[in-house]
C-alpha cells in the first residue's frame, strides 16, 4: 500500500528545497555580477581540450564586462557587501546540498 501523505511530503520537500537552492545560486550570481566580478571563465589551454569560448568571444565578453563595470552605480563598500552576500549565498547552497546528503545517507547520522 502506498502512503500518499508521505509521498506528498517528500515531493513537496524536494520541490521547495530545489527551488531554494536554485534561487540562492541565482541571487549569488547576481550579487557577484553587481560586485564587479564576471562569472565568465576564459578558455583553458590543454592539449586536445575543447575550447568552448573562442579568444574573439572572450575579448568581446571582457569588453562587455568593462563597459558594465563603468556603468555600475555602486560604491566600493557596496560592491564589497554584494560580494560578501554572493559568497554567503553560495555557502548556503553548499550547506543545503550537504544537509540533503546527510539526510539521505544513513551511515552519517547513525540510522
Amino acid at each position: 500500500m502506498i502512503d500518499w501523505l508521505a509521498f506528498v511530503v517528500v515531493a513537496s520537500a524536494s520541490l521547495i528545497s530545489s527551488a531554494l537552492i536554485v534561487s540562492l545560486y541565482s541571487l549569488g550570481l547576481r550579487l557577484m555580477t553587481s560586485a564587479g566580478r564576471s562569472p565568465v571563465v576564459g578558455p583553458a589551454e590543454f592539449t586536445g581540450a575543447i575550447t568552448v569560448l573562442t579568444p574573439k568571444r572572450a575579448a568581446k565578453e571582457a569588453k562587455r564586462t568593462r563597459k558594465a563595470l563603468a556603468a555600475n552605480p555602486l560604491t566600493d563598500d557596496q560592491k564589497k557587501l554584494a560580494l560578501v552576500g554572493a559568497y554567503a549565498c553560495f555557502a548556503l547552497c553548499v550547506g543545503a546540498v550537504l544537509f540533503g546528503v546527510y539526510l539521505i545517507v544513513p551511515a552519517l547520522h547513525g540510522g
